[in-house]
């Protein structure tokens, strides 16, 4: 009798691991969509004021990149915690009740890597990538980590109302610094040509030194033998903005 019972404990056990099983794997290997709050076009105009919370935008991923209300430095999200680097280019912890008027994030989830040979300029590293992808017609979220050689990066000052457009801020208030034989992650994505009125097309990557110190939105650099963890984003979603300055911005 004992054994007859142990029997249908096990049946009924297998039963209920292989029916749960199904859904338990689906959830894990469910892709991650990227997730966007507002346009770069609004940012490109001005459009500066926060659209919603960091708490808030943790709920939709651990790793990405972004700006702070103001223009206030740029965002780097990676492994769930949020760095602001300001314009002295050091990077500072931040509270979650600070406000995002434009980031992209997603939950990363290596899903190749990508070794590369050699010394790379970004070019280089862009084309090789590139050339690497399975299509060029969707989003992936890009993770490189090592030292490198040579990072240029920037960061800009907060801004004060009225907002000036982004491109004189960069042109005019930027600040730039060089880093050498540097060990740290590249957080970035490479989206489509056809997502440009709403994202910056190509490859957009922001830097952060492994002691979480320093950083900055990279603008060029030499890569040696990088590997680079690609994710492929198969949804994007965006939320845009509920507030005036939106409402009322030029964006034909």
């Amino acid at each position: 009798m004992k054994l007859k019972r142990y029997l249908w404990f096990a049946v009924l056990l297998i039963a209920l691991v292989v029916s749960v099983l199904p859904a338990y794997s689906q959830q894990i290997l469910q892709p991650h969509p990227g997730f966007q709050v507002s346009t770069l076009g609004a940012l490109n105009v001005g459009v500066y004021e926060g659209a919603t919370t960091l708490a808030e935008l943790k709920q939709h991923g651990n790793f990405g990149l972004g700006t702070f209300e103001g223009l206030d430095g740029e965002m780097v999200v990676l492994n769930g915690k949020f760095y602001q680097i300001k314009a002295d280019g050091v990077a500072y912890p931040v509270a979650d009740e600070v406000k995002t008027p434009f980031s992209a994030v997603t939950f990363f989830r290596r899903e190749r890597s990508l070794r590369l040979t050699g010394l790379l300029t970004y070019q280089e590293l862009q084309q090789q990538i590139g050339e690497r992808l399975p299509t060029q017609n969707l989003p992936y979220a890009i993770r490189i980590q090592g030292t490198f050689p040579y990072l240029k990066v920037r960061s800009v000052p907060k801004q004060t109302l009225p907002y000036p457009p982004l491109s004189d801020v960069v042109s005019q208030q930027q600040r730039v610094f060089e880093l050498r034989d540097v060990r740290g992650t590249l957080v970035g994505f490479r989206l489509p040509q056809y997502l440009k009125s709403v994202n910056v097309a190509g490859y957009h990557f922001h830097f952060i030194t492994s002691d979480r110190k320093a950083g900055g939105h990279l603008l060029d650099g030499e890569f040696l033998n990088p590997i680079a963890d690609v994710e492929t984003l198969r949804d994007w979603q965006m939320m845009l903005p509920n507030h005036t300055a939106f409402a009322q911005a030029s964006l034909e």
